[in-house]
């Protein structure tokens, strides 16, 4: 298997579009949007998010097996401190998980923020999510101890965590 990551650009809305469609409705409970929200987006709001310059502002990457997308994952700049940045919309499809895709994902989010001066990336996951949250200790993340109410179901709690860029591991398979 040979993934490729690729920053979305305008080309890419509609391969964007299906996969993050696909993500939140394999993983609704790892999003604060949902399906039924975004599925009614125009074809305009795709383009606009896949329109992100190559400026200091946030950034969507698509991990690609042949020509099909098999995971994605964002970056947005904090704008306050710009050593730091929030990773969002992690997702590997189901057929390609625990092969890689994330940790390939990262290596480019984290080689993007660094070009950038970013030191540090943060990122939730829901607190009941143990194979999210073991892939990303497994990259060098450490919980904060922080975590607050899941916006779509405020019984459930997202955990912060956070890494050093230059500590990350990249053991890609």
């Amino acid at each position: 298997m040979e993934i490729v990551v690729e920053r979305v650009e305008p080309r890419h809305a509609i391969l964007y579009k299906d996969t993050r469609l696909r993500a939140l409705q394999d993983s609704p409970w790892a999003y604060g949007s949902t399906y039924a929200r975004e599925s009614q987006f125009p074809e305009e709001e795709w383009m606009r998010r896949s329109s992100h310059g190559s400026g200091a502002g946030p950034a969507l990457f698509l991990a690609f097996d042949g020509p099909n997308p098999c995971g994605m994952a964002g970056i947005v700049p904090d704008t306050v401190d710009f050593a730091r940045a929030s990773v969002v919309s992690v997702w590997t499809a189901p057929s390609h998980r625990r092969r890689g895709v994330a940790c390939r994902l990262f290596r480019e989010l984290a080689a993007w923020a660094h070009a950038r001066g970013i030191a540090t990336l943060y990122l939730t996951a829901t607190s009941d999510n143990a194979v999210a949250i073991a892939c990303y200790q497994r990259m060098g993340f450490r919980l904060t101890g922080r975590t607050e109410p899941y916006p779509n179901d405020p019984a459930r709690l997202e955990s912060e965590m956070y890494a050093e860029i230059d500590s990350l591991k990249f053991a890609c398979s």
